[in-house]
C-alpha cells in the first residue's frame, strides 16, 4: 500500500476542491489548476482534507498511481494557494539579464543576446546586484513542473562551468570545481 497515498491534504483556507467523474479542480488565489485521476481511485473532500483511497492494494500499477495523484493534488493546492518559485543566479563577466516587459533578454558570452518572451502562467522577475556584479531570475508560478522546466530550460542555455564557475545556476547550487593546467615545471 502506498504510505504517501494514505496521507490527507489539508486544504487551506481560500482553496476549493471540486471533484467531477474523475476530474479534480483546484481553485485558489494565484490561480486554477485541474488533474484526471486514475478511474479506479476514490478521491472525496472530508471538512477541511482531501482524501484518496485505493480498493485494491494487490494491484501494482494503482498502487503507484494512488501516490502519484496523491504528490500531485497536493501539488496543486499548494500551487494555487502560495505558488512555486525556482530562482537562478548569473556569474561571470559580462554575463546579465535584463527585463523586457513580462519576457527578459540574456547576455551570456554569446555572439548575440538572447531574448526569451513571455510565457503563459510564469512571471519572471529579474534583480540585480550590483556589489556581487551578479543577476537573479526568479521564476514563479502554479504549476510545480512547469516552474521547474521553465528554470531548467534556462539553466541550459549556460551551465556554470567548473574552472571559473561562469554560467547560470540555481540559488545555493554547487559546483564541482577543478584546477586548472598547472604549467610546465622546468621553464
Amino acid at each position: 500500500m502506498s504510505r504517501i497515498g494514505k496521507k490527507p491534504i489539508e486544504i487551506p483556507k481560500g482553496v476549493t476542491v471540486t471533484v467531477n467523474d474523475g476530474k479534480v479542480t483546484v481553485k485558489g488565489p494565484k490561480g486554477e489548476m485541474a488533474h484526471h485521476i486514475h478511474p479506479e481511485l476514490k478521491v472525496s473532500v472530508d471538512g477541511s482534507n482531501l482524501v484518496l483511497e485505493n480498493p485494491d492494494h494487490q494491484n501494482r500499477a494503482l498502487k503507484s498511481a494512488h501516490g502519484l495523484s496523491r504528490t500531485l493534488l497536493s501539488n496543486a493546492v499548494t500551487g494555487v494557494s502560495t505558488g512555486f518559485t525556482k530562482s537562478l543566479e548569473i556569474i561571470g563577466v559580462g554575463y546579465r539579464a535584463v527585463q523586457q516587459g513580462k519576457g527578459i533578454q540574456l547576455q551570456l558570452g554569446y555572439s548575440h543576446p538572447i531574448d526569451i518572451a513571455e510565457i503563459p502562467d510564469i512571471t519572471m522577475d529579474v534583480e540585480a546586484d550590483n556589489r556581487a556584479k551578479t543577476n537573479f531570475i526568479h521564476v514563479r508560478g502554479v504549476d510545480r513542473q512547469k516552474v521547474g522546466q521553465v528554470a531548467a530550460n534556462l539553466r541550459e542555455l549556460r551551465p556554470p562551468e567548473p574552472y571559473k564557475g561562469k554560467g547560470v545556476r540555481y540559488i545555493g547550487e554547487k559546483i564541482q570545481r577543478k584546477m586548472g593546467k598547472a604549467g610546465k615545471a622546468g621553464k
